[in-house]
């Protein structure tokens, strides 16, 4: 598929808000990896929040920069990735303005076609069993797509590079819930906040949460 006949990029201003702003309306948009045997287009339906210095999930709590954290000081719109426990990447999306460190993590995405979940199961040279397997999980997803920190500060923004995003489906047009985020004890008063957002019984979503309420738009 030619990236000259899909979607837009997404409107400037998502960028521009907050992590907890951008998490839902990143759902159901199109992240994009140009790789040599073509591009992988895939539709986010999973997302978490880490927003600013006073988020005790977020790598950059207390205005904490580092080497690794100082792409989320950078403007809305550049790709932060990073790798935990020494061998699964995390993809995030940079959002906000310069100095104020906020991202969204992507947790999982659904291949928009089969030729495109094929190339994503040939790249984790796995057979896959249900959806959750190939890309429900921020590592899942990193591996799917082949993302690793050679991508950490593109800008998602900017078409036509190797990792952006496009326009999709109008996230209030779906149905979506939110929820705790996943595996953060240490946000201590932080670690129940509901941040995380998912499209409602989609089969790629990593876990789905018997206690998620609808998202009500204000």
């Amino acid at each position: 598929m030619s990236s000259t006949n899909r979607s837009l990029p997404l409107p400037p201003g998502l960028y521009k808000g907050t992590a907890l702003e951008a998490a839902p309306r990143l759902l159901g948009q199109h992240l994009v990896r140009r790789t040599e045997e073509g591009d992988i287009v895939c539709r986010i339906v999973e997302t978490e929040s880490y927003g600013g210095i006073e988020d005790k999930g977020s790598h950059a709590y207390n205005g904490r920069r580092t080497a690794r954290t100082e792409v989320m000081f950078s403007s809305g719109g550049a790709a932060y990735v990073y790798l935990i426990y020494g061998m699964y990447h995390c993809l995030n999306v940079v959002t906000g303005s310069v100095g104020d460190p906020q991202a969204v993590l992507i947790r999982a995405v659904e291949p928009l076609t089969p030729a495109d979940a094929e190339r994503m199961a040939s790249f984790r040279s796995i057979t896959v069993k249900r959806p959750s397997d190939l890309s429900g999980g921020p590592g899942k997803l990193c591996r799917a797509l082949r993302v690793d920190k050679s991508h950490n500060g593109t800008r998602l923004d900017v078409p036509g590079g190797p990792l952006w995003i496009e326009q999709g489906a109008d996230p209030a047009s779906l149905d979506l819930v939110q929820c705790p985020r996943i595996n953060i004890p240490y946000a201590e008063e932080y670690a129940g906040r509901p941040w995380r957002f998912y499209i409602r019984d989609n089969p790629y979503v990593s876990v789905n949460d018997p206690q998620a309420v609808s998202l009500i738009w204000l």
